[in-house]
């Protein structure tokens, strides 16, 4: 048995035992498995050496393990970097077929006939491998090669194909990297020693599994070194830098600069540095501090949310974060929460202002003790700071005030002109000050009705005029004038007041029937119910007495009903109409246009027919002259405007009754215009309805011979002959009088178009 190549000087075989053992240490270029080519030689007759087959041996073993194969070829460790000279001889491989005929050998694989295409070759006739150029572990760790044994003489192969695998073998050919080449961490300047800060890291592309990659850190220098040149300290195999003890000041020193060293090999290899940029962040170690610790201010009086003085301060700690933003509380002095402090915009500043109105009568200076702190908290004990405020209250000219602000009195509304009413009392509440009060109404016309004077000097309300509860000024029996109250400061302020006058009602209004017009028919006529209204209050109203006047008590009765309601006191003109199952009678009141009623008579007529009306089927009152269509749309309401606007019926042979008399004022008041006061007892003059003659509204119920106004008409309505009258002239009167023109146009002669040829009275 022999080795090829021989490495007798390192290894000996023991042909007994068959044991391989090391002479002396090995080292060829860290390579740590040998390759041994074993041939065992028996002395046997008639037979020749035979290779059995190739062992692999890992390095220190002591025992031999035999894989019996035609060839084997371990797997072959190349040291990387080797600069040759090359190509330069691996390996031999041989078969043991090549003894009896010739064998050519090749290589496949990544490395021979694919990329890196011809790094490795192998020569045909020898089978020596070898390596054309060097080799780099980082860019390929192990290549797989295929040898093939083929016959010369024919190309085809002599043994199936042989795997080789070649490890590269790494050198420390690589420094450590740190990526990248600069760190900046942060650390708080309230932590304790022991706590982390960052980690660094460094990469090494050699052979992580040798001392090549094994990298260790320390720390090479540091700036500023305070409070020492150690404050910081790196472990040497993770990276990570924590502190070694406090008295970080991020006001004093906000950044540290560290140059770290790293290197392989554990720190015995190749190295690099990098630098490290520590920054201390702010934390509330510093209390914010007042600019000023003592001020004066001063503050007008009854001045809600008033600002009183703005108090700044200082804080060494980072401007604009929560270590900074300041809050104020005001600890003394501010007992009644007249006060309020709130912060400014910018975080820095203290702003004091008045909470609710100061009164400088009640108190005219105020001492306050205000504290102020920061919106976190502190991380250690600190002295906060205090500032004393004296704010002085300044006097203002305040306005008289009303009390009651409401005055309500009672008054008859018949009260005579001049009495007094009430005094308006209103109080200055400026007791330091020497004013007089005087009094007016709130605007020109806040007496809307002009029923009161009010003295400015004293207050004295007294009755200008006479009262009228019914009046429109008045709402549920109360008239209701603003009043003020003046001083006579230079700057003069003014207090309101409300006088209210609850007027007591005395009987000045009549009664008044509300219906104005009823119809009732004569046969099996039905008592009509007429309404009573009195714009007095109820003490003065129902129950009510009602009567017929004159002579018209001979025809109706008239009677109060359990409602309280009544027929009416009228003068009734009734017209006796003919209709299919009796007879209608119209009653109304007398107005203030009289009806003029126009007929044609016709001789010995006993009854008469009613005017035909496409459209109605009733008798239609004309209430002026000509008719037609264009009357019917016409309202009758506007002839008896004048007469509406009193509430009764008036007889021209009656004096009115519970009229309203006028009221005339018998002196002028004091410094009036005489002029004034004659034209306004002139216009209550001309409006007494009571005063004789009685200017009451004269009824006629006939306009034909015999009546006291004689005829209305143009239209002699009492002769007797049709030839009387010409009627052609109602044809230039226009078409409102065309109704009336066609029935007396010569030739229409129509029973059943005519009017009523006489007026029945009852």
């Amino acid at each position: 048995m022999q080795i090829q190549p021989p490495v007798s000087s390192h290894l000996k075989l023991h042909s007994n035992s068959h044991n391989v053992s090391r002479i002396h240490y090995i080292f060829i270029s860290d390579v740590r498995l040998y390759i041994f080519l074993i041939y065992l030689k028996q002395i046997i007759p008639n037979t020749s050496l035979e290779n059995l087959g190739t062992d692999h041996f890992a390095h220190m073993s002591g025992h031999l393990k035999r894989v019996k194969r035609d060839w084997v070829i371990p797997p072959l460790n190349l040291p990387e970097n080797d600069r040759g000279p090359f190509p330069k001889y691996i390996v031999k491989i041989k078969t043991s077929k090549d003894s009896n005929v010739e064998i050519n050998y090749r290589i496949t694989g990544p490395g021979a006939d694919e990329p890196p295409v011809g790094l490795f070759t192998i020569d045909r006739r020898s089978g020596v491998l070898q390596v054309t150029q060097l080799l780099d572990r980082e860019q390929r760790d192990k290549y797989k090669l295929w040898v093939h044994a083929i016959h010369a003489h024919d190309g085809n192969k002599a043994e199936e194909p042989m795997e080789l695998i070649i490890h590269i073998v790494d050198m420390n050919d690589n420094r450590p990297e740190f990526t990248p080449s600069s760190f900046y961490g942060q650390i708080s300047e309230s932590a304790r020693a022991g706590d982390s800060v960052m980690r660094v890291m460094a990469t090494d592309r050699d052979d992580p599994e040798t001392d090549h990659a094994m990298i260790k850190y320390r720390i090479l220098s540091q700036s500023p070194e305070v409070p020492s040149d150690y404050i910081f300290a790196i472990n040497p195999l993770s990276g990570v830098i924590s502190l070694t003890g406090g008295g970080l000041d991020r006001e004093t020193h906000s950044e540290y600069y560290l140059v770290i060293h790293a290197a392989d090999m554990n720190g015995e290899g190749l190295s690099a540095t990098c630098t490290v940029t520590i920054t201390i962040t702010d934390s509330n170690d510093n209390a914010p501090q007042f600019l000023i610790k003592s001020a004066s201010a001063s503050v007008p009086e009854n001045e809600a949310g008033a600002e009183v003085i703005r108090l700044k301060v200082t804080d060494e700690d980072e401007l604009g974060s929560a270590n900074t933003n300041t809050k104020y509380s005001i600890i003394k002095g501010n007992e009644g929460a007249h006060f309020k402090i709130s912060t400014s915009p910018d975080k820095m500043e203290g702003i004091l202002s008045t909470a609710k109105k100061l009164d400088f009568e009640s108190t005219s200076v105020f001492t306050l003790l205000i504290i102020v702190t920061n919106e976190a908290p502190f991380t250690r004990p600190v002295s906060t700071s205090t500032a004393t405020i004296t704010v002085t209250v300044e006097d203002k000219n305040e306005p008289p005030m009303f009390s009651p602000s409401r005055i309500q009195v009672a008054l008859s509304e018949d009260a005579p002109i001049g009495s007094s009413v009430t005094y308006l009392r209103a109080v200055d509440p400026d007791t330091a000050r020497t004013t007089k009060i005087r009094y007016v109404f709130y605007i020109l016309n806040a007496d809307a009705a002009g029923w009161f004077n009010l003295d400015q000097d004293t207050g004295r309300v007294s009755v200008r005029s006479d009262l009228d509860r019914e009046s429109h000024f008045v709402r549920d029996n109360m008239y209701t004038v603003p009043v003020l109250a003046y001083d006579n400061d230079t700057a003069p302020a003014t207090g309101t007041g409300t006088l209210i006058v609850t007027l007591v009602d005395v009987n000045d209004n009549a009664p008044v029937i509300q219906q104005r017009r009823v119809s009732v028919c004569n046969v099996d006529p039905v008592p009509v119910q007429l309404d009573i209204v009195d714009s007095d209050s109820p003490e003065n109203a129902a129950p009510f007495t009602v009567e017929l006047q004159g002579e018209h008590s001979k025809s109706w009765n008239i009677k109060v009903n359990a409602s309280g309601t009544t027929l009416d006191q009228l003068i009734l003109p009734i017209f006796n109409v003919q209709w299919e199952g009796g007879s209608f009678i119209v009653l109304s009141f007398a107005v203030l246009l009289l009806l003029l009623i126009l007929r044609r008579r016709k001789k010995h007529m006993d009854h008469v027919a009613l005017l035909k009306d496409p459209s109605r089927d009733n008798i239609f009152c004309y209430d002026e002259e000509g008719g037609g269509e264009e009357d019917r749309d016409f309202d009758p309401s506007l002839l008896h405007r004048g007469l509406n606007e009193r509430h009764e019926v008036l007889c021209s042979d009656v004096v009115p009754v519970n009229q309203t008399r006028p009221s005339y004022r018998h002196h002028p008041q004091p410094n009036e215009d005489i002029g004034h006061f004659l034209t306004e007892n002139l216009v209550a003059a001309d409006g007494d309805s009571t005063a004789p003659p009685y200017d009451s509204l004269l009824v006629f119920d006939y306009e034909g011979a015999g009546s006291e106004a004689e005829s209305l008409s143009s239209l002699d309505s009492s002769s007797d002959s049709e030839l009387d009258q010409d009627f052609g002239a109602l044809q230039d009167w226009g078409p409102r009088f065309s109704r009336l023109a066609d029935m007396y146009t010569e030739g229409m002669e129509d029973d059943n178009d005519t009017l009523p040829g006489k007026t029945e009275w009852v």
